[in-house]
């Protein structure tokens, strides 16, 4: 009897969990699917409104760029800043292939003077990249298109809403099974069973889409889709037998390189036509 109970509960629990995380998401599609062929539909919460998300963003990169500014840390070096803009103006300029609506974001970019290799888009095409990462990969343009161009792929695809929206819909279905079962345990079983199931499996596929928009971007805007591939080389190479921060969640490097070979390939011909 209180087996049947207690099973019982549980697909309260369960069913309760599901019913939360489904509320108030809705399966859309963010971009097109280009050359490349995006087409997974993402889960998005109403809960994360994207003009506000894009609102957040732009208070949070307005911070960070005023900081830099202030400890004489933002664009120090022209040439730097010359070349990051000049690639990521030709990138910009083919986002339409994917999202006509992204030709009107404000799109902003900066050089910040830190050694870490690292660059980053928020929602709604604020980007940076780290003085560090041109400094310690000494990459070539087509390789400054692929980092680029992957980042600029994040914000098109808005990875950061659909996490935030996995991660609050988790959160409530966590405090659904908590208070149900009255238990921490099942508290932190359930925060490991999403780290597996929301955090790396997405961060991965979020890495992977990236790679391919960020591929075909910079084809399109003339640049050889192929420097990706030695690029990514670099960026392993460059933590030795420690990963650099940027690569943690990323695909593992021997199925990385050989999608990032396929993506190349297909795009090819857009290459030699922008070039």
């Amino acid at each position: 009897m209180n087996r049947r109970i207690g099973l019982r509960r549980l697909g309260l629990v369960a069913a309760a969990a599901v019913t939360v995380f489904a509320a108030g998401c809705a399966m859309v599609q963010t971009t097109e699917s280009g050359t490349v062929g995006i087409e997974r539909k993402q889960y998005m919460s109403s809960m994360v409104p994207e003009g506000e998300l894009r609102q957040e963003a732009s208070k949070q990169y307005n911070q960070t760029v005023s900081k830099a500014r202030n400890l004489g840390r933002l664009d120090t070096d022209s040439t730097y800043v010359s070349r990051v803009r000049t690639i990521s103006d030709r990138l910009i300029a083919q986002v339409g292939t994917f999202r006509p609506d992204a030709r009107q974001w404000d799109w902003q970019i900066h050089v910040l003077d830190d050694d870490e290799i690292n660059a980053w888009c928020m929602p709604g095409g604020k980007m940076a990249i780290n003085a560090g990462l041109i400094k310690r990969l000494e990459p070539t343009d087509a390789e400054l298109a692929a980092v680029l161009g992957h980042e600029i792929a994040h914000a098109l695809r808005e990875h950061a809403r659909e996490q935030v929206s996995q991660q609050m819909a988790t959160g409530m279905g966590l405090s659904v099974l908590a208070a149900l079962t009255g238990s921490a345990a099942t508290s932190d079983l359930g925060a490991q069973l999403s780290n597996v199931m929301f955090t790396l499996p997405n961060s991965r596929t979020h890495e992977a889409e990236a790679d391919r928009i960020g591929v075909e971007l910079a084809a399109r805007a003339g640049y050889d889709p192929r420097a990706a591939i030695t690029l990514w080389q670099k960026m392993a190479a460059a933590g030795g037998s420690r990963q650099p921060e940027f690569l943690s969640t990323h695909p593992s490097p021997a199925s990385r390189m050989a999608d990032l070979r396929q993506a190349a390939e297909r795009v090819m011909p857009l290459y030699q036509k922008a070039r």
